[in-house]
């Protein structure tokens, strides 16, 4: 084909991409999404940059299984990893003694180190090439899964565990998509990028294996199960085939990167302490206070004043003709926000589901991890079937209506969940109906964001978006486990102990007691175990359980409210989504002339 066509090929799998990078695997798995559209639009820059004949890959007359069979494992190796967290939330309670705030944390790491580290990978890709980058990525994962096997506490766990499989992620995940093409040519990369797509849906099959092996032999057998399987992968990887990859000649902007990762993490880390250290008063588990007062806000504001600067930065990276990580294209135009916002929200939505969906059943309603599993699933098939199925069967289908009716399933999911959830359980049809429309509302707003942002660019930008999508999936993510923590634990903690002082048949004294005791999320046994320091009379005892049980299920109702009103806020960004149809033909004239006013080189 000639160049404009292989041009017209590149951005058609755009649809396929957003699939593979939709969140089928439900609870507490969404960073699998992470996976694909950076490495996507990476590879379609790629391609455009390499030449014909250096692809040394032979255009085979039939499709080479083998090379696409390592990259799906590979993908669906991340998958696995964030469903075996969400499986192993009352493990890490009994055997770790994980608060609900350091389950959040656990939850949060993984996608704010991917949100601030999936970039860089992605450029180290162009740089020194696909295969290495995967291979390193591969056992970064191997190496997390063993730390979170052998964990001796929750810091270890989080921090050394959690932040590897992240960072492990942050290479191996770009570099998946970014082998395709070079690997595959012509059809045969349209198919292999449909292959990615369909990874996706059989993800949805990995938490409800992993809950059997976690349910028979435990939380770390599960991780070093994993870490086989990772070791696996890496191995297989020798086997894929000879490419001469082009290097990447442009300078690495490590000061854009620095300050993105630093910024975000102070952001995200802040917002994630609010819930164990305090938003003004400190709590007894703040690490430190600043003037007497919590680190959580300290540390927002100084995030924000850092992503400030990054800002700032990067303009003037792009005057000097340099590749910017934040391109400012992608905070000026309305329709590109629209679509990272629809990236981001998509993802925190699935936050919400990892901190309050697994915990609350596996904690308060009693659910085997096996039973939480196959949530997935039933989360999973209408994520994959829509995200997949809008642009095949609906190409003209408006994207702004698109993702408008993505939002509103999205919203009404949340609505079913906080129906779903009652004192001391849960009720299973609403569960897996909730989980559902999850599914419908997820893979809906999945088949049209990425293009939406991708057709409102030129094409430089277009094929750099990628890692701006990927980073803001995660940070969605992480926002969403963030705030929505914060909501369920200080409603539990503050609802308990203002009803405790309210209530005539509790004594001051027990009262004033409750105010040094930190309440998690849990059963009533967990409850009265928490209390059992204080000195109080049995009827007291019982009169104080019916109260945490009472505000368990108002705090986890709030929180589910709390998510419905941020995703459907997300309506007020979608009249700037402007074209029809996959093809996003207005947007593409935009893009177009976008460039020509501003005089980008291509």
């Amino acid at each position: 084909m000639n160049t404009t066509q292989q041009s017209r090929a590149a951005r058609s799998v755009g649809p396929v991409c957003a699939a593979a990078g939709a969140p089928a695997a439900g609870v507490g798995d969404a960073p699998v999404s992470t996976a694909t559209a950076p490495a996507s639009n990476l590879a379609t820059k790629e391609a455009r940059h390499r030449p014909a004949k250096q692809a040394s890959a032979p255009s085979a007359s039939r499709f080479l299984l083998l090379p696409i069979i390592i990259l799906i494992l590979a993908q669906m190796g991340a998958t696995g990893d964030n469903g075996a967290l969400s499986l192993a939330t009352a493990s890490l309670t009994s055997d770790l003694g994980a608060t609900t705030a350091q389950i959040q944390l656990a939850n949060m790491i993984y996608p704010l180190v991917g949100g601030a580290f999936m970039v860089a990978g992605g450029l180290a890709g162009t740089m020194v090439g696909w295969k290495k980058t995967f291979r390193g990525g591969i056992l970064l994962c191997a190496l997390g899964e063993v730390v979170l096997a052998l964990a001796p506490s929750m810091n270890v766990f989080i921090w050394g565990g959690r932040v590897l499989v992240g960072l492990g992620a942050s290479f191996m995940i770009p570099s998946v998509l970014g082998l395709i093409p070079l690997i595959y040519q012509g059809h045969d990369r349209v198919i292999a990028f449909g292959a990615i797509g369909a990874a996706s849906g059989l993800s949805a099959l990995l938490p409800l294996a992993l809950g059997v092996v976690m349910q028979v032999s435990g939380m770390h057998v599960t991780f070093l199960v994993l870490a086989g399987y990772f070791a696996l992968v890496f191995a297989a990887s020798f086997s894929l085939p000879a490419i001469e990859q082009p290097r990447e000649r442009s300078g690495f902007d490590g000061v854009g990167v620095a300050l993105a990762a630093s910024g975000l993490f102070l952001v995200l880390i802040g917002l994630s302490g609010i819930s164990s250290w305090g938003l003004i008063a400190p709590l007894s588990g703040a690490p430190f206070t600043i003037l007497g007062i919590s680190p959580a806000l300290p540390m927002v504001v100084a995030g924000i004043v850092v992503l400030g600067v990054l800002v700032a930065y990067e303009r003037r990276v792009e005057a000097r003709g340099g590749i910017a990580v934040l391109p400012s294209a992608f905070l000026t135009d309305p329709q590109v926000r629209a679509g990272l916002v629809a990236c981001a929200l998509t993802f925190f939505f699935m936050g919400a589901q990892s901190i309050l969906m697994a915990p609350y059943l596996q904690l308060v309603a009693g659910w085997s991890p096996v039973a939480v599993g196959t949530i997935s699933i039933v989360t999973g098939v209408p994520t994959f079937a829509l995200a997949l199925g809008i642009p095949k069967f609906m190409p003209h289908a408006s994207p702004r209506r698109v993702i408008q009716a993505g939002y509103v399933a999205m919203a009404a999911a949340l609505g079913i969940m906080a129906l779903s959830v009652t004192e001391n359980g849960a009720s299973a049809p609403l569960v897996y109906l909730g989980a559902f429309m999850a599914g419908v509302g997820a893979g809906t707003v999945s088949s049209h964001a990425s293009n939406v942002v991708a057709m409102a660019l030129p094409e430089r930008e277009a094929s750099q978006s990628g890692g701006i999508q990927s980073t803001m999936r995660n940070v969605g993510q992480a926002l969403g486990v963030a705030l929505l923590g914060a909501v369920l634990i200080f409603g539990i903690t503050g609802t308990v102990r203002s009803r405790a002082a309210s209530d005539s048949s509790v004594s001051p004294q027990v009262s004033d007691a409750l105010g040094n005791v930190s309440i998690d999320l849990g059963s009533n046994r967990t409850f009265e175990d928490e209390i059992a320091g204080i000195s109080m009379t049995d009827a007291e005892r019982k009169e104080l359980v019916s109260i945490e049980s009472a505000a368990r299920l108002d705090a986890v109702r709030l929180a589910y409210a709390v998510g419905a009103v941020v995703v459907l806020a997300g309506l007020i960004t979608t009249p700037a989504i402007q074209g029809e149809g996959s093809s996003g033909h207005s947007g593409s004239k935009r893009a177009k002339a976008r460039a020509a006013k501003g005089g980008r080189s291509q």
